[in-house]
C-alpha cells in the first residue's frame, strides 16, 4: 500500500505542521546576496529583517553567510562563519520560538550551527555533493535536511545545464541521494528541485511544469525558492527589483502544484498566496 505523503517535520521533538504549506523567509547575512535589498549587514538591520519575517507570518528563518548566485565570490568556512554567528546568536538569544535554518553545503559548519545555536534544518544546496561529510553529519544531528538539485558548485553551475531528460533525470538524483539518506537514519528530508541552480530558463520553467511529480512520487515534503530569480526577470526583461509579481505567480502555481514551504524574499505576499490558495481548496 502507498505511504500518504509526509505532513510534518520534527523539529527539536516537536512536531512542525505541514498541513497547509507554511513561508520560509530569507536573512541574507552575505555582502553579494543577488538581491541587494536583502543583505543585511549589521544587528541591527538583521534584527529588523527577522522581526519583518515574523510580523509578516514567515514560518521558518532561512539565513545565509555564502552566497550562491551564479558566479559568486568564494567564501571561506572562516568567513562563511564569522557572518552566520552574530545573527545565530540573535536569533538564539531574541526569538528562540522560531525554528532557524541555516543554508550551507559545509558540514562542520552545519554541526556548529545546530551544536551550539540551536538551528533546526540544514538547507544543503549541493546535496551532499561538495562536503561529503554533510550527510552523515546531518545524520548525527537528527535534524531535518533540505537536499537541493545542483551540478558543480555555485562558481561553475551554469556548465553544467546539459541533460537527456531533465524531470528524469532530476527525479533519479533524488532516489538516489534519499536511499543514502535513509540508510543513515535521516527522517526528515524536504526536497527543493533547485530552481536557478545548473539549469537554464527554459529548463526552470520545464522543472516547475513538472513540481507536481515530486512530491507525489517522493513523498517528502516539497520546497520551492524561486524568489526573485533570473528565470523570473529575464523572461519578462525586467529587473530583480520588478521581479515581486513575477515570484507571486510562481508561488502560487507552486502551490497548487504540491509546494509544502516557500522559501521568499517577500514574506507577506507568500503568506496571501498561501491564504487564497488555502481558500480556492476549501
Amino acid at each position: 500500500m502507498r505511504m500518504m505523503k509526509v505532513k510534518g517535520l520534527n523539529i527539536k521533538g516537536k512536531l512542525f505542521s505541514l498541513d497547509k504549506p507554511v513561508v520560509m523567509g530569507i536573512l541574507n547575512v552575505t555582502p553579494d546576496s543577488f538581491y541587494a535589498d536583502s543583505r543585511q549587514r549589521n544587528e541591527a538591520t538583521v534584527i529588523k529583517r527577522i522581526e519583518t519575517i515574523i510580523s509578516e507570518g514567515g514560518a521558518i528563518i532561512d539565513i545565509g553567510g555564502y552566497s550562491s548566485r551564479p558566479g559568486a565570490a568564494e567564501a571561506t568556512p572562516e568567513e562563511e562563519w564569522s557572518r552566520l554567528k552574530p545573527a545565530l546568536k540573535i536569533l538564539e538569544d531574541g526569538f528562540p520560538e522560531i525554528p532557524v535554518s541555516v543554508d550551507t553545503f559545509r558540514a562542520d559548519i552545519a554541526k556548529r550551527a545546530v551544536e551550539e545555536y540551536g538551528v533546526s534544518i540544514i538547507n544543503d544546496i549541493s546535496g551532499g555533493a561538495i562536503d561529503e561529510k554533510m550527510f552523515g553529519t546531518v545524520a548525527a544531528l537528527n535534524v531535518p535536511y533540505i537536499l537541493m538539485h545542483m551540478r558543480g558548485v555555485p562558481q561553475t553551475m551554469q556548465q553544467y545545464v546539459h541533460y537527456g531528460d531533465l524531470p528524469e533525470e532530476v527525479m533519479l538524483y533524488f532516489a538516489e541521494k534519499l536511499q543514502m539518506l535513509r540508510l543513515l537514519g535521516v527522517k526528515d528530508v524536504i526536497i527543493d528541485p533547485g530552481f536557478g541552480f545548473s539549469k537554464t530558463l527554459d529548463q526552470n520553467y520545464e522543472l516547475m511544469g513538472y513540481l507536481n511529480n515530486f512530491s507525489v512520487i517522493l513523498e517528502c515534503p516539497l520546497l520551492v525558492g524561486v524568489s526573485r530569480k533570473r528565470m523570473i526577470y529575464s523572461l519578462l526583461d525586467s529587473t530583480v527589483e520588478e521581479s515581486l509579481n513575477g515570484t507571486t505567480v510562481l508561488n502560487t502555481y507552486s502551490l497548487l502544484n504540491g509546494a509544502d514551504i516557500l522559501r521568499v524574499h517577500d514574506v507577506k505576499a507568500a503568506v496571501e498566496a498561501v491564504k487564497i490558495v488555502d481558500k480556492l481548496k476549501g
